[in-house]
């Protein structure tokens, strides 16, 4: 190819540049820059705000609602407020309540929806990555009332697991009533369920991350801001209706010593065991209800026979339990009532979550966490005085590291367990607890208590949240320079002929077409080329169906990847930064190729200092 005045076919050579080129032209068909912001931001985030003061309102509804059963069930009085079933006088009748709210639940399951069954963020999950974030609008009521019937028969579940899910859907009815995007949507799914965690535990910064750590999949401004936005509404209406004080309060703790952070980091060790064998067991329960020859809608009743039993034995399995938590946090609990409580919460939780209830995982396991860190600070402080270990730090280190062993929402759990007791000096032990409980649980197990759900229905959950690579890489360092053009003027005939030759580039799938200016005019495929039926007589200039498709060589990888997308094409011109020179042509190959780079720097271990650089042994 040339744009040279000759037209012999041989003569034709790889041209690094071409003349100057019309700049309205390629302009008109540059992408521009992506911007991390657009003015629909502003729209998403003041929608985000009006859904997170909503969704507080829902959640102080939900808690009356829950408070209204669990006075109806356990005490036979009408009132709304939030009260324990532990203080129950039914005696053995305290065995069919569960029961009976077992087969509301169920029947509610199966001729209501399935989709509440369970604690709903994994499938909030599910229609974020398969759904465009579309839940179906039912469960905005089925998922409150059917938690409230669940938790206030004494089901020992929290109320912000079902607040999540009903704000996640209220988000996604909203985004499905107006006319968004499918990730302004995901976004709007995101906010309500990060304005109900808030508004339950008044911890905004927490559910903010909560949203990005298993919902959004991502941390772009253009999502983060109306999510922070509608949790600060969230936490705002919590403040006002019950005011500011931390959800655990603690007394407060002193700076930790050296023994006693690493005493801590072994106990998020030995946590994100357990938090593996907990989720294990979970799911081996409820694979257990799939093999039982009866239809699921009763096995949320069988749950329940389990959890009016142990909750016979010990009342204080029953309900939500945030008191149980705030208790073991101040250190009020013996040794043989921790260790109790940890025991019968755990096979309470398990069972009822396996038997397909609707209900929460974050209180129960932050019970069973904080009770387990109990039982290991006193052992400590028995054992090894000289570490100088604090019980009441145990507890709250663990409480966090099982929630980032099982779910491994790693800062999620660190920040939550700060603001919900506002013990500054916790942060440390916090940071390594549940850094070495995440550690383990990554080498131990693949799927989390979140995710494993949903990857036995095929759906493919990302691991890691990592920066696009293809927007590190500008086009002008990866597009071919060697770049073959033709002539408007030449025919058919004679580019076939050339083609023909060895003297034609074999990988060059398209070529650039030039005027005798040497301005582009527009890209054609050997495929053009070769077309049956095309006359040997006809120009190259009329095979071209579209203006020229271009990119400059400032943008982007990622850029030029999504310009290909949108137009439909394999390959891109690519112009100087003025947008007046053909300087290459980059495409879907070249796309590729610059993995090569990101799969080195994963995968090969390197040694540049001490010697001749080889890779490591």
């Amino acid at each position: 190819m040339s744009s040279e005045s000759s037209c012999d076919p041989h003569s034709r050579a790889a041209l690094p540049l071409a003349p100057s080129l019309d700049p309205t032209l390629a302009a008109a068909h540059m992408p521009r820059h992506f911007r991390p912001l657009g003015r629909r931001v502003l729209w998403i985030s003041f929608l985000a705000m009006l859904l997170g003061s909503a969704v507080a309102l829902v959640a102080r509804l939900l808690t009356a609602l829950i408070g209204l059963v669990t006075n109806l069930a356990f005490y036979g009085r009408i009132s709304t407020e939030f009260s324990s079933p532990a203080g129950n006088h039914l005696g053995w009748w305290v065995i069919v309540v569960p029961v009976i709210g077992g087969l509301i639940v169920g029947a509610m399951a199966r001729w209501g929806s399935r989709a509440i069954r369970g604690h709903g963020i994994p499938e909030a999950m599910e229609q974020v990555l398969l759904n465009e974030s579309r839940i179906p609008p039912r469960i905005t009521w089925l998922k409150p009332v059917s938690s409230a019937i669940a938790i206030g028969t004494g089901g020992p579940f929290g109320a912000e697991g079902p607040i999540i899910a009903t704000g996640g859907a209220l988000g996604s009815l909203i985004g499905q009533l107006l006319r968004v995007t499918a990730d302004e949507r995901k976004t709007l799914l995101a906010a309500g369920a990060a304005a109900g965690m808030a508004a339950v535990f008044s911890a905004p910064i927490s559910s903010v991350l909560l949203a990005i750590e298993l919902l959004l999949f991502e941390r772009r401004a253009r999502s983060l801001i109306p999510v922070a936005l509608a949790a600060v509404m969230g936490t705002a209406v919590r403040y006002l209706l019950e005011g500011n004080a931390p959800m655990f309060p603690m007394p407060a703790i002193a700076t930790p010593a050296l023994g006693a952070v690493v005493a801590y980091i072994v106990m998020g060790i030995a946590t994100g065991v357990i938090s593996v064998g907990i989720t294990k067991l979970t799911y081996a329960i409820e694979d257990g209800f799939e093999k039982l020859p009866i239809h699921w809608m009763w096995w949320p009743a069988i749950g329940g026979v389990v959890v009016g039993v142990v909750g016979y034995v010990m009342p204080a399995t029953l309900g939500v339990g945030y008191t149980n938590i705030a208790t073991l946090l101040a250190g009020q609990i013996g040794f043989a009532g921790m260790l109790a409580l940890c025991l019968m919460k755990l096979l309470s939780w398990s069972v009822a979550l396996g038997s397909g209830t609707s209900g929460g995982t974050l209180a129960p396991l932050f019970t069973i966490g904080s009770a387990m860190g109990g039982v290991f600070g006193l052992l400590c402080v028995k054992a090894l005085p000289w570490l100088q270990v604090d019980p009441r730090v145990a507890a709250l280190v663990c409480m966090a590291a099982i929630f980032a062993g099982a779910s491994r929402a790693f800062l999620t759990s660190v920040v939550f367990a700060f603001e919900t007791t506002q013990q500054p000096h916790g942060l440390l032990p916090l940071l390594g607890a549940c850094a070495a409980a995440y550690l383990v649980s990554g080498l131990m197990m693949r799927n989390t208590i979140m995710t494993e759900k949903i990857v036995r229905r095929g759906v493919r959950v990302p691991a890691e949240y990592t920066a696009d690579y293809l927007e590190r890489i500008a086009v002008g360092d990866a597009c071919s320079r060697q770049v073959v053009s033709l002539r408007a003027t030449e025919t058919v005939g004679d580019v076939r002929a050339w083609l023909s030759t060895e003297y034609a580039p074999a990988k060059h799938q398209g070529f650039p077409v030039l005027d005798d200016q040497g301005r582009l005019l527009g890209v054609v495929t050997r495929r053009d080329l070769l077309r049956a039926g095309l006359s040997p007589d006809a120009s190259v200039q009329s095979l071209l169906r579209r203006p020229p498709i271009v990119v400059r060589e400032d943008h982007t990888l990622r850029e030029a990847a999504d310009h290909m997308v949108e137009a439909d094409v394999g390959r891109l011109v690519v112009m100087a930064r003025d947008g007046r020179r053909v300087v290459g042509i980059v495409t879907r190959g070249d796309l590729l190729k610059t993995h090569a780079q990101r799969l080195r720097e994963a995968r090969q271990p390197t040694r540049h200092l001490g010697g001749k650089t080889k890779p490591a042994v």
